[in-house]
């Protein structure tokens, strides 16, 4: 049986479009994604542990500081949220 590789769109389809992941990340990776104006006003020191979602193709969605808020966003947002550790 050969594997087959699996879009983007089918892969986030799998888990239902409401499946969202939670996972911690460094401020650094989030600093390095993001133009420095959209940064304007937030205090972030490369090392400070904060908390994404993402869908279920990878594409983040948001970024808060603690697991608690990311998981409160998602329910909030009526989407089914997972950890990832």
């Amino acid at each position: 049986m050969t594997p087959q590789r699996l879009t983007n769109e089918a892969f986030a389809a799998l888990g239902a479009p409401d499946l969202v992941y939670v996972r911690p990340v460094t401020a650094a990776e989030i600093i390095a994604d993001t133009p420095a104006a959209a940064l304007r006003g937030y205090d972030l020191s490369p090392q400070q542990t904060l908390f994404a979602v993402h869908r279920a193709d990878g594409e983040r969605l948001a970024v808060l500081g603690d697991r608690d808020s990311a998981v409160a966003a998602a329910l909030a947002h009526e989407l089914a949220p997972v950890s990832v550790h």
